[in-house]
This record gives C-alpha cells, structure tokens and sequence, in this order.
C-alpha cells in the first residue's frame, strides 16, 4: 500500500485470563482500504477488535492508531430507554429543535440549533434501507433493523475507520445488500469481520488470522481462496518430501547398523581365531564405538531435524486444510411426508399473528428455505416445527424424528462439556462413536472437554452440529441462520457436510451462497 496505515499493531501478545495464548507477535496494519478479516473460530478476530478498540489490553507490544474509528459490535446492547435518535448520540439536539419549533427555545438553544439534523439522521437511515423516526425505541426494533440503525449511527459519526463485527448478521437480504452499499461508497478505511462471501469479494484486501500469525492477501474473497488452495498444495507437497527425507534416514539408518553389525561380526570372528594381537584387537574396537557413536549421535540429529520439519509441515496442512465433514444416512424414503402444517394461525402478541392460515408440507428429501424480510415470522415458524411454540389455530404434524438448531443452539447445556453434551443427545452411541464424531468436527482430546458455555458463538453451533449429525441424523433438520457464526471454513465444510445429507431440509438463512450450494430446492416465502 501506498497510503500510510491508520492502524499499527506491532508485535502484539495477548492471553485469555486463564493464561492460554491466544493473539503473539503479531504485526499488522489497517490503512484507508476496505479489509476484510477471517479467521477460524475461537482464533482471535474479535479480540483483535477489542485490542484496536482499546476494551483489551496487550499483554505485549504496542497498538497505534492515527483515525477516528467508528465500531459497530458483534452484539449490539440495547438499554429499555433507548431509541433511535439517542444512538446517533442527536437527543439533546433534536430537543433543542422541538423547543425552537415550540417557541419555547432560549437565545441559547436557537445560537446552538442544527437544521440540518432531522435531513442527515434521515439520509444516513436511508444509506442502510431503514425508515425510523428518531423517538423510535431500538427496544421495537428486530435485531436486524438495530443492525442497520447502528450502521446509519456510524455513517452519521463521518469516522475515518470503520471496524465492523459481522455487520450482516441477522439482517435480511435487503440488509445485507444495504451493507454492501454502503461500503461499496465508503471512501475512508474499513475493517470487516465476516462470513459473508459476497460482502468479502468486494474487499481491497483479505487478512486471514491463523494460529501461524496475520498474512495479507490482496483483492477480495475469490482471489484469497485461490492462493489458500496454492498454499495448501504446497504445504502437503512440503509434509510430502518430509515423510520421504524420514524414509530415506530410516533406511540409510538400518543400512549402517547393518554394516556395523557384519564388520562387528567379522572382528569377532578373527579374535575367536587368535591371529591378531590383542592390543590390535582393543584398539579397533575401540575405533568402531567411537565411530559407532558419532554416526549414531549424527542420525538421531538428522532424524530429529527431519522429524521437526515434518511436523511443521503437518501443522501447517491442518491450519491451511478446510474442515471435512461426512455423516451418516438418514435413510429416508423419497416422496415420504415429514411435516405437514394445517392453516396455523400463530404469534406472540394477542391479535398480532405473525403467521396466518399457514398450509405446509414437507416430503423428503427436500430442501426448503424460508425467506421473507425480517419480522416476517421465519423463527416463529422454526418455533412451531420444534414444538417451543403451540399454534393458535390449525395443526402441526411432525412425521418423522427431527432437530432445530436454533441460533443460540439451546439444545446444548452450557454447563457441560461438549463429550457430556454428545452423550446425553445421543444416549445410545458408545464411547469410540462419540469422539469419532466430534473429532469430525475438530473437536479432539482437550478440545471436546470445553465447557459449551466457555464456546466462542461460532464452536458452540459447531458443537452443536457434531451433537446432532455426528451418530444418527434426524430425518429433518432445521436451521435458523447456522451460517451466522461460523467461520469461512466450517461454511464451506457444513455446506459440504449438508450435500451429503439425505434427510429433508427446513432452513432460515440470508446467505445465498449457503442456500445455493446446499441445494435448495424450494423457497416458501413469508410475510
């Protein structure tokens, strides 16, 4: 880059408060470019973001920023009293408006009014496709128009930076392309935590943080997946040569033990005979362990060395290699019938349905996608197929065994381990099953003791995932948003993992990608 960076990291450390490493030596910058940052879960993206932002410290090296940063979090905490306006920090100044339109303002209300304070709140709510009015309480609002409300707020602020945190979670499609909009013309800095693929490819630049450290990548999403899949070739045709150099080192090991042993033997042999003095006889020995040992001390160094390099390479293959999943059959006929729902009238406010006189049917093994705009009554409806909510009105049929992993992933005690979550979901699988399945999800040894509730959001539906696909899959899966916390390469693997599967679909998801790649084959559209 050419243009100096807003934001410096050099040689940066941090640790979790139990001392676990998470974030050493890193040195990194962000300057006046749209970067989009990725990383597996539970890798360090969001702690980054709270060392830029000054909620953590480092416990090593030092952060300097030159830009004034405008944050938009993961999760936005919404107070009771709060609204619209006092996000945009505007209330003090819409009030002084009120009183000077009321004839009640003072000298210095009129001396310190902004005009043009309603018009710019108004054009900022529109560059992220929302229409509030500043007394609006966030508390009404769904969790995506907070998103987009929060969005406008930062647009309004004119900040140098963005930092933005899964800025599409939660929002629908027309959002999500807000979003897109918006950075689209942003003419300053940003850096974006996220999993949407489409946002990504519109990047200037990729910065993928591994357990290796941050390496930047130039262009968006697809180009960053070409030089991955690159360096994935290399680094197994490194792990490759590796094993080989062992191989060859084991052999040419065997080779000299074996011409030892024979040299030994002969030297026995000719003392067994008498014909040499003993002085002789001593001081070969001798010159055989002394050569003995430094060729043995030379091989182990070599093989130490060759063993080390092979282990970096293997390491290097597990940080770079995509998560695989394969899940067993759910045997499911074609054409049988799963759910069947009879004009389901139901909501949560009296006289307020969200839904009304619903008719659905599922048949496996189809792949529905409910769509439909946020408050449209997608989760609602998730509620009522799980049993969670009972119908007003009409009927609901569940034909066949099934699961919902809701986006909390409820199923999963977040007292437990993830192995004591396996086994209490899945009573009947045996011991050697259960770590199978988990280890299928990269959660082996150490990692499957977790506690579910110390799981970064994205593990805990991975877990979630492994709890419920790993031994005997439902024959209908449904899915409120799964893609909203997982990282790139545990999409990619459950998308992988989803083709596969040959139960019958019920998913909520504004991810196209996702929905496309898992083979959607019908689309019922609320609201």
């Amino acid at each position: 880059m050419s243009a100096p960076f807003s934001i410096v990291l050099s040689d940066v450390a941090w640790s979790t408060p139990d001392g676990r490493p998470l974030i050493s030596d890193l040195s990194i910058g962000f300057g006046p470019e749209r970067t989009g940052l990725v990383g597996r879960n539970g890798v360090g993206k969001t702690t980054l973001i709270k060392l830029i932002t000054g909620e953590l410290q480092p416990k090593a090296g030092a952060i300097s920023i030159s830009a004034r940063l405008g944050v938009l979090r993961q999760t936005l905490q919404v107070d009771p009293q709060a609204t619209v306006g006092s996000l945009f920090g505007a209330t003090e100044g819409l009030h002084r408006l009120a009183r000077a339109e009321a004839g009640q303002a003072t000298d210095e209300d009129l001396a310190a009014a902004d005009w043009t304070l309603p018009a710019r709140m108004a054009g900022a709510l529109a560059s992220v496709g929302l229409a509030a009015a500043p007394e609006t309480a966030l508390a009404v609002l769904s969790g995506g128009q907070r998103t987009r409300a929060a969005l406008a707020a930062l647009v309004f602020a004119e900040p140098d930076l963005l930092i933005l945190d899964e800025p599409t979670n939660n929002l629908d499609a027309e959002g999500c392309a807000a979003v897109a909009e918006l950075l689209a013309g942003w003419r300053g800095g940003a850096v974006v935590v996220s999993h949407d693929r489409t946002l990504l490819d519109a990047m200037d630049a990729i910065v993928e943080l591994t357990a290796l450290g941050a390496r930047r990548y130039g262009g968006g999403w697809r180009f960053y997946r070409e030089q991955k899949a690159l360096e994935l070739a290399a680094a197994r045709a490194e792990a490759a040569d590796a094993e080989k150099h062992l191989d060859l080192l084991a052999r040419r090991a065997r080779d000299a033990a074996e011409r030892k042993a024979r040299k030994d033997a002969g030297g026995r042999r000719k003392a067994a005979r008498g014909d040499a003095p003993k002085i002789l006889l001593g001081a070969m020995r001798d010159r055989s362990e002394d050569t003995g040992g430094a060729q043995s001390r030379l091989a182990d160094r070599r093989r130490e060395a060759a063993i080390g390099q092979a282990s970096a390479a293997r390491g290097r293959i597990e940080v770079l290699q995509p998560l695989m999943v394969s899940l067993p059959s759910t045997r499911l006929a074609a054409g049988r019938e799963v759910l069947r729902l009879e004009a389901v009238t139901a909501g949560y406010t009296a006289g307020e349905p969200l839904l009304r006189d619903l008719d659905l049917v599922i048949r496996g093994p189809e792949r529905v996608a409910l769509t439909g705009r946020n408050g449209s009554g997608k989760t609602t409806l998730l509620a009522l197929v799980a049993g969670t909510l009972a119908p007003w009105r009409g009927e609901v049929k569940r034909l066949a065994p099934l699961a919902l992993l809701d986006q909390s992933v409820s199923l999963m005690d977040p007292g437990e381990s993830i192995r004591d979550n396996f086994r209490r979901l899945n009573p009947k699988a045996g011991e050697n099953a259960c770590w199978a399945a988990l280890a299928r999800f990269r959660f082996r040894a150490e990692a499957a003791l977790q506690t579910a509730g110390s799981l970064s959001g994205g593990e805990l539906l991975r877990s979630g995932l492994a709890c419920v696909l790993g031994v005997d899959p439902p024959t209908l899966l449904a899915l409120d948003e799964p893609t909203n916390h997982l990282d790139l390469d545990s999409i990619e693997a459950v998308e992988a993992g989803l083709r596969a599967y040959d139960g019958a679909l019920l998913v909520v998801s504004h991810d196209e990608a996702f929905l496309e790649a898992i083979g959607v084959t019908r689309r019922v559209e609320l609201g």
